[in-house]
């Protein structure tokens, strides 16, 4: 019954911004870490932000310092992904990922993950 269900992704022009959000349900949204991960055709899954229970501690990848932001809200069980000063090699599915570790977070056999949510960017 858990369930991440990714939305706002798009199709945008190089140096736009996009906005995500991952809904969970059927989980204690608080006690759970919270990551997004990408994959883009032809590569391996990789790692772009974390954020822990509280939202007091946030993690991101070099790629993408300084450009998203991740945030989440607890009342709304709700995680987000503030995506601005996008660039072409951002373009990827993006998926919601969620575990009781932050240090845990992309793990293919405990955790639960989202759908994902196809973001491009065009230049």
């Amino acid at each position: 019954q858990v369930q991440l269900v990714e939305s706002g992704g798009g199709l945008v022009q190089a140096g736009g911004s996009l906005r995500l959000s991952c809904a969970a349900s059927g989980l204690a949204f608080r006690n759970y870490a919270m990551g997004w991960f990408r994959q883009a055709p032809g590569k391996e899954r990789e790692f772009v932000a974390a954020i822990n229970w509280s939202g007091g501690i946030t993690y991101y990848a070099d790629a993408v310092k300084g450009r998203f932001t991740i945030s989440r809200d607890n009342a709304k069980n709700t995680v987000y992904l503030q995506m601005n000063s996008l660039k072409p090699e951002d373009t990827a599915v993006y998926y919601c990922n969620a575990d009781l570790e932050a240090s845990t977070l992309g793990s293919d056999t405990r955790g639960y993950w989202g759908q994902g949510t196809q973001v491009t960017v065009s230049s």
